[in-house]
C-alpha cells in the first residue's frame, strides 16, 4: 500500500495555512515535512499532532492508495 497525503495538502489550502505554518504549529521538523511531501511514512504520533492542529480525523490527511502491480 502507498500512502498520498493529498488530502493534506487540500485541506491547508482551504484553511489558508502554508506548509511552513503547520511545521510551526505543530513542532515538527523540516525533513519530517520533506517525509510528508514525498509521500512517505512518518509516525502516529506526527500525525496525531497534525490532526490535533487542524482539528481533523486521520482521513482527512492521508490515504492508503494501492499500489499498481508491476507487469511482467
Amino acid at each position: 500500500m502507498a500512502i498520498s497525503y493529498n488530502k493534506l495538502w487540500k485541506l491547508l489550502v482551504d484553511k489558508k495555512m502554508s506548509k511552513a505554518d503547520l511545521r510551526k504549529a505543530v513542532g515538527i521538523a523540516p525533513n519530517t515535512m520533506t517525509r510528508l511531501r514525498r509521500d512517505e511514512e512518518v509516525t502516529l504520533t506526527v500525525l496525531n499532532k497534525i490532526c490535533a492542529a487542524l482539528g481533523a480525523d486521520i482521513g482527512d490527511i492521508m490515504e492508503f492508495l494501492p499500489e499498481e502491480k508491476a507487469e511482467e
